[in-house]
């Protein structure tokens, strides 16, 4: 059983890590390239990225152009530690964006994931997840963040669960462990886009 030091301590490693990843591969300077606003979220804009290698971007440009967006993507690319790129064209979804995937294997020999959702400006979700991050940082406690990430830490790692499922279950439902973690997630089944801020 892990303690809550040894937990923090990880997530911090971890999170350390992770914005080595944003450096070492030029990431945002790829983008910036096409003139697009590329904004960190998720996991690691909050502070609760744990153990799941995974960093989030949304980008911005004034009209979604698939050839731009190729060439920011092949910028990235051309990064010798990018092992992978998943793309898929979901503009006349919900989504209404160019959805990537890079997989990047830094020094250490760790995998990342790099997803990156590139939307038109002023598009439905242009800024929203943005908020999302900054609300579960303006009204976590420490407590709070403590159980998210022992519960992701508790999590399998096969085990695919979307950080939005933690935080509701946390800070909405005041969830305070794994086993009734599982239990809400039964009750509380998420598809598509989850439209809640904290």
């Amino acid at each position: 059983m892990q303690t809550t030091e040894e937990i923090l301590k990880l997530a911090q490693k971890n999170q350390q890590q992770a914005r080595q990843v944003i450096e070492e591969t030029g990431v945002v300077g790829c983008w910036q390239s096409i003139n697009a606003r590329i904004n960190l979220i998720g996991s690691l804009k909050t502070g609760l990225l744990m153990k799941h290698r995974d960093i989030d971007f949304h980008i911005y440009t004034p009209k979604l152009d698939i050839a731009e967006s190729f060439r920011a993507v092949s910028l990235l690319a051309g990064h010798t530690g990018v092992i992978a790129v998943e793309y898929a064209n979901l503009s006349n979804e919900e989504d209404a964006c160019l959805e990537w995937h890079a997989k990047y294997r830094d020094k250490n020999g760790d995998c990342w994931q790099i997803d990156m959702i590139h939307m038109a400006d002023g598009s439905r979700w242009d800024g929203y997840f943005e908020k999302i991050a900054e609300r579960i940082g303006a009204i976590m406690s420490p407590k709070q963040k403590e159980t998210i990430l022992r519960l992701k830490f508790a999590t399998p790692d096969d085990v695919k669960i979307a950080g939005i499922e933690y935080y509701m279950a946390v800070l909405r439902d005041g969830i305070e462990d794994y086993e009734q973690f599982l239990q809400w997630r039964q009750t509380h089944q998420q598809t598509g886009i989850v439209d809640w801020i904290p």
